[in-house]
């Protein structure tokens, strides 16, 4: 059990770590969707918007611990989120096979390719620091928002094969496959968040929709 102070103290970190994903994926996206619709990359632009529902997801955390008691919106929270994660994966999945039977042939974008060695290097860190808190909290929105965060490290490197199959190997295809590994792993965790797994506890469903109430329930004999 965590005391009032220990909470607060942990939800004030969970709003910063917040605040620093909503500021770099803002300029992630900016640049990302910017080089994309240069290059007539459909990959790089899905990463662009990957980025804008990860600033919203936290912007969903400092909406929810802006309230007195940030479990009673737990569960809008990750609804909010997961909902985030299909309208991606929506717009990413009809873009990619439309180039695909189009047979659009980006260009190469060593813009693109920098932007995802950054975020390799970048997101890792920034998710691991969001999850040790989720967890300490019990919070499954804020984990839901770390695991956003990775999300973000893997289509960077989804995103760097196809960029560099293209520019190094002239395989225009691997950029609408590449967004069509970045829909599928995002349906993937859209799924996770809206139905809470985030947790590890079943028990959410019947608690009230908290990660704190699922944890209590657990501990019970």
């Amino acid at each position: 059990m965590l005391s009032p102070a220990q909470r607060r103290r942990l939800g004030t970190r969970a709003q910063l770590l917040a605040g620093v994903s909503v500021t770099y994926n803002l300029i992630e996206a900016v640049v990302a969707v910017t080089a994309g619709a240069v290059a007539g990359s459909i990959a790089l632009i899905g990463f662009g918007l990957d980025s804008l529902v990860e600033m919203s997801s936290g912007l969903v955390i400092l909406w929810q611990f802006r309230h007195p008691v940030p479990e009673s919106r737990e569960r809008l929270a990750l609804r909010l989120i997961g909902v985030s994660f299909f309208g991606l994966a929506i717009y990413v999945s009809v873009e990619s096979v439309r180039n695909l039977i189009g047979g659009a042939e980006p260009a190469s974008s060593s813009v693109g390719i920098a932007l995802a060695i950054l975020s390799l290097l970048v997101m890792p860190v920034l998710s691991w620091a969001q999850r040790r808190t989720g967890r300490a909290l019990h919070s499954g929105s804020v984990v839901a928002d770390s695991k956003q965060t990775l999300l973000c490290t893997y289509l960077s490197a989804v995103l760097l094969v196809g960029l560099l199959l293209n520019a190094l190997l002239g395989w225009s295809w691997a950029d609408p496959v590449a967004g069509l590994v970045i829909a599928a792993v995002a349906v993937r965790e859209g799924v996770e968040a809206w139905r809470g797994d985030e947790c590890g506890h079943s028990v959410i469903e019947t608690t009230g929709g908290s990660c704190a109430a699922a944890h209590s329930v657990s501990e019970k004999p």
